[in-house]
C-alpha cells in the first residue's frame, strides 16, 4: 500500500504512542492529537488521507469530530475506536459517515486490515466517481480498413504494451483521444483509469489546479481539497490533449513532474509519488509549435518517445462508407434497409472534410434527421466543395483594406471567422477546423471582437 498521511486522535498517551509506532512501521506519516479539537485543527492545516479517532475525548468527542470534518468539506475516511461500544453508537457513527468501527481491546492485525480496507475502499469510491462522469465517453474503436489506418493499428499494438510516452499528432477531428484510449485499453494498465484533459478547453489560470490538485485554502475559492488529474490517473494513463495550448510556465512544471516522477498539490509541501503513463496530443505540427514559442523543446523530446500521426479523412476516403454506416447505427438508424442513396458516397468523397471524422459524424446525424426513415441522399449533406477559405476570400476581395497593420489584420481575422461560421452553419468546432486554429482560440477572438463592439 502507498504511504499515506494518517491522523490519530486519542486522549490516552499510551494508546496514541502505540498507534504511532504501528502506523510508522506500516510506512505512513502520522499526526497525533490528544482530543477532537486538536485533531480538527490538524486536519484543516495538513493533508490527511485517514482519521482514526477515539469515541470519548475531552473538548470534542469522536462523533463531533466526524461531523465537523464533514461540515468543513473534508471527505476523509474515519475509523472510530471506543471501549464503550453499543449498537446505537455504532449506527450513529456509520450514519454520520464513519468508514469503520472497532471496539477496544482490539488486535493490531485487525486494525491494520481495517486501515487497508478503508483506504482501498476510498480509492475505489474516488475512481467510481470519475468513471460515472466518463460513462458516456466510452471507447468504441476505430472504423476504417484503409492502408493508412492499418498502419495506425499496427503502431498502437506495438507501443501499447510498453511504458513509453506517446505523442499523437493529427488535425482536429481525426480521433486523437480515440487513439489514446486504444493504447490504454491494450496496455498492462487497462484495468486502471484513463484520465483525459483538454489543455485548450480549460482557462490557463485553472489548468494548474486541474492537473496538480490543491489543498483547502491554497488560493481564493479553494474551499476544499481537490485531487488533480495526475493523482487521479496514478497507476493508469493521463491523456494531455492539445498540449501546445498549455502555458509555457506550466509546461516547465509538467516537465519537472515527468522527470522526477513526483508532484505536490498547490498549497502543499507533501510529495506524491507517481506511476502513470503520459500520452500527449496536438493538432499542430510540434516542431512548428516549438519555433512559434508554443511548446518547450525539452518537453517535446520528453513526450515524443513514440510518435503516432493520424491521417486526415481526405487521405482515407475509402473509409467513408463504413464510417457513415457506423455513425448511422450510433445515432439510431437500425435494421437492414438500404442506407445510402445513389451517388452519396461519390458526393461525400468530393468534399475535403476540414473537420475530419468528427465533422462527418455531425453531418450524418443531421442527415438522419432530414431523411427521416428514408435513404441518405446527397441533398441531405449540405456543403460547398471548396477546399480553402483563404483562397475564396482572396478571389472575392478586390483589394486589401488600408490602415494600420494591427487594424488590417484584425479586420481580416473578423472576415475569415465570419466566413467560416457561415460555412459551418454556426458550428464552432467545424469553423475552428476550417481556420486551422483551436476552439479555444476561436472563442477568445469572438469574445475580443464582441468586447470591442460593446465598447
Amino acid at each position: 500500500m502507498n504511504a499515506r498521511y494518517i491522523l490519530i486522535a486519542d486522549d490516552e498517551p499510551h494508546m496514541r504512542r502505540l498507534l504511532e509506532i504501528m502506523l510508522h512501521k506500516m510506512g505512513h506519516t502520522v499526526f497525533a492529537a490528544c482530543d477532537g479539537q486538536e485533531a480538527l485543527e490538524l486536519a484543516l492545516k495538513n493533508p490527511v488521507d485517514l482519521v482514526i479517532t477515539d469515541m470519548r475525548m475531552p473538548r470534542m468527542d469522536g462523533i463531533t469530530l466526524l461531523s465537523r470534518l464533514r461540515e468543513e468539506g473534508l471527505d476523509v475516511p474515519v475509523i472510530v475506536i471506543t471501549a464503550h461500544g453499543t449498537v446505537e453508537s455504532a449506527v450513529d457513527a456509520m450514519k454520520r459517515g464513519a468508514s469503520d468501527y472497532l471496539l477496544r481491546p482490539f488486535d493490531l492485525d485487525a486494525l491494520e486490515l481495517a486501515i487497508e480496507r478503508v483506504l482501498g475502499s476510498a480509492e475505489i469510491t474516488r475512481q467510481n466517481a470519475f468513471l460515472r462522469e466518463e460513462l458516456n465517453r466510452g471507447w468504441e474503436g476505430f472504423v476504417g480498413a484503409s492502408g493508412s489506418m492499418q498502419a495506425v493499428y499496427t503502431q498502437i499494438r506495438q507501443v501499447a504494451p510498453s511504458r513509453a510516452t506517446v505523442m499523437i499528432t493529427g488535425e482536429t477531428g481525426t480521433g486523437k483521444e480515440l487513439a489514446a484510449r486504444a493504447i490504454h485499453a491494450a496496455s498492462p494498465r487497462h484495468d486502471k483509469l484513463f484520465v483525459p484533459i483538454n489543455c485548450a478547453a480549460i482557462p490557463a489560470e485553472m489548468l494548474e489546479s486541474e492537473l496538480f490538485g490543491h489543498e483547502k485554502g491554497a488560493f481564493t475559492g479553494a474551499v476544499k481539497e481537490r485531487i488533480g488529474k495526475f493523482e487521479l490517473a496514478n497507476g493508469g494513463t493521463l491523456f494531455l490533449d492539445e498540449i501546445t495550448e498549455m502555458p509555457m510556465a506550466l509546461q516547465a512544471k509538467l516537465l519537472r513532474v515527468l522527470q522526477e516522477g513526483t508532484l505536490e498539490r498547490l498549497g502543499s509541501n507533501r510529495s506524491i509519488t507517481l506511476d502513470l503513463r503520459i500520452i500527449a496530443a496536438s493538432n499542430r505540427d510540434p516542431r512548428e509549435a516549438i519555433r512559434d514559442g508554443r511548446l518547450r523543446e525539452d518537453l517535446f523530446y520528453r513526450l515524443n518517445v513514440f510518435s503516432l500521426a493520424l491521417p486526415p479523412l481526405r487521405e482515407r476516403k475509402e473509409d467513408i462508407p463504413g464510417l457513415v454506416a457506423h455513425f448511422a447505427a450510433k445515432h439510431g438508424r437500425a435494421g437492414s434497409a438500404p442506407l445510402a442513396g445513389p451517388g452519396l458516397h461519390e458526393h461525400l468523397a468530393s468534399y475535403a472534410w476540414p473537420g475530419n471524422v468528427r465533422e462527418l459524424e455531425n453531418m450524418v446525424e443531421r442527415a438522419l434527421v432530414l431523411a427521416g426513415d428514408g435513404v441518405l441522399r446527397p441533398a441531405h449533406f449540405s456543403f460547398d466543395a471548396v477546399p480553402s477559405i483563404a483562397a475564396s476570400q482572396v478571389q472575392t476581395d478586390d483589394a486589401l483594406p488600408s490602415g494600420p497593420m494591427n487594424e488590417v489584420v484584425e479586420a481580416l481575422e473578423r472576415r475569415l471567422i465570419d466566413d467560416a461560421l457561415s460555412r459551418s452553419e454556426g458550428n464552432k468546432t467545424r469553423a475552428a477546423a476550417m481556420l486551422g486554429i483551436s476552439e479555444r482560440t476561436l472563442w477568445y477572438k469572438l469574445k475580443k471582437f464582441r468586447s470591442v463592439e460593446d465598447g
